[in-house]
């Protein structure tokens, strides 16, 4: 049997074992990794290794840390009051909040998984306070940095268009940019309206908490469902107390809080400015918090998401293998062999999607573009409706797990059951990878307008 073959029947083991026993994915993944690697592929161990998502795993336990310590210290809570005030108190408007500020970070040229990094943490910890679906801010977060990742200055408009030219193709940036965008947005209203975004308009939360409460779950609000009362809004928060303080004065900033947010801006700039690994930065500053305050954060990175590290990491290394063994040529070369334009173009938007809900989106574009070549020079099927097309399939099931950007919304989930929550991820995951690819190419390549 060819090593193609037993890769993706490996894979597919893998899959059914992890979902009728309570065993770590990525922990069969590492075995799999190990044995198809070595007795299948010819491998050697040291060449698996190779594979094994280092800076992403340093990404996960640096980003996962240092936002332990800014919960435990209140940080997290502080920016989530400041959230509300931002927004007038509307608990409907965080979400699309949250789309537009990874939206932007990524339009204007940060590498998506650091936006990710950066606002999941205070999203969910949003979501957990407020009670609102954490499946619908986490994805919201994802399908932001998605929607604005395709601008031409950012790292896959670049990309894209730098592989169109080479490959002399039509192109034109603007229409991925926004054919991207539009998706994203309107796969975030699909998401709002079933994921329990309807329940939240109209209604309002103080940015106070009470003050016999030291991390309050339950929001003050008004509106419907709520007691009768007046809106609380950002200039006229109940007078309760919070926090520890009296006669509803604003909660007291502590100097751990302000530390942290010092170290959160540094982060977020070192990262999106200075294109500094954030993995690194983020685990450099959570070191450095810690030291101010060491006994109060002891226990800090116990809070660590090691189940999620190892589910990743095992999986990726196994996708390491799958890719070493050929399969994805494999796969490809038996599309192209078709011969159908349109068929073809729908096959490279499964493969795309499918195989970058595991692997590098930048690079899955790349090998898919590139595949699409032929046939797109023929001029039977429009170059730039494909090309949009494929960029979108290859980056929208960034919202899986396995993904990068999936991992860290896994890994940043708050006040939730971790297990429940996965399953939630790999399910929609698993919609968006069997109906985005077909809707990208319908919308965009089936009608010819581009």
């Amino acid at each position: 049997m060819s090593p193609e073959i037993v890769t993706i029947l490996a894979l597919v083991a893998i899959f059914a074992i992890a979902t009728f026993l309570p065993i770590n994915m990525g922990a069969l993944a590492f075995v799999a990794a190990f044995l198809v690697g070595t007795l299948s592929v010819g491998l050697s161990t040291d060449d698996i290794l190779t594979g094994f998502p280092a800076e992403l795993v340093v990404t996960l336990i640096g980003v996962t840390y240092l936002f332990a310590i800014a919960q435990n210290n209140g940080t997290v809570d502080l920016l989530v009051r400041g959230a509300v005030r931002l927004v007038g108190g509307y608990v409907a408007a965080i979400p699309w909040v949250m789309f537009a500020v990874t939206a932007l970070l990524t339009a204007i040229g940060a590498l998506s998984p650091a936006a990710v990094a950066i606002v999941a943490p205070i999203a969910l910890g949003f979501a957990a306070r407020y009670d609102i679906n954490p499946l619908l801010m986490g994805m919201m977060v994802v399908h932001g940095a998605q929607g604005g990742g395709f601008s031409p200055i950012s790292v896959y408009g670049l990309t894209v268009n730098e592989i169109v030219e080479q490959e002399g193709l039509p192109s034109s940036p603007v229409t991925v940019f926004f054919g991207s965008l539009l998706f994203n947005m309107a796969i975030g209203v699909v998401l709002f309206l079933v994921l329990g975004g309807r329940k939240l308009i109209g209604r309002r939360v103080s940015a106070t908490v009470p003050a016999h409460v030291e991390h309050a779950e339950e929001p003050v609000v008004s509106g419907h469902g709520a007691p009768p009362g007046p809106a609380v809004g950002p200039d006229h928060l109940r007078d309760d107390g919070a926090d520890g303080t009296a006669d509803g004065a604003p909660p007291r900033v502590t100097l751990d809080q302000v530390l942290t947010l010092v170290g959160l801006v540094t982060v977020a700039v070192l990262a999106l400015v200075f294109d500094l690994d954030i993995g690194f930065v983020s685990i450099t500053v959570a070191t450095v918090l810690a030291l101010f305050a060491a006994a109060r954060h002891k226990g800090a990175v116990s809070q660590i998401s090691w189940s999620t590290v190892l589910l990743i990491a095992g999986v990726l290394t196994f996708v390491f293998v799958l890719q070493e063994a050929g399969t994805i040529d494999y796969v490809g070369e038996a599309v192209i062999g078709l011969g159908i334009p349109l068929l073809i173009a729908l096959l490279l938007c499964y493969i795309g999607g499918v195989v970058s809900a595991f692997a590098s989106s930048t690079a899955i574009i790349g090998v898919a573009i590139a595949l699409a070549v032929p046939f797109l020079l023929s001029g039977d099927v429009g170059a730039v409706g494909v090309v949009v097309a494929l960029s979108v399939a290859s980056t929208i099931v960034d919202v899986s797990p396995f993904s990068t950007n999936g991992a860290l919304v896994l890994a940043n989930a708050q006040g939730v059951d971790r297990d429940r929550f996965y399953k939630q991820m790999l399910a929609y995951a698993g919609i968006v990878v069997a109906v985005g690819p077909l809707l990208a190419w319908l919308v965009f390549v089936v009608p010819g307008w581009l």
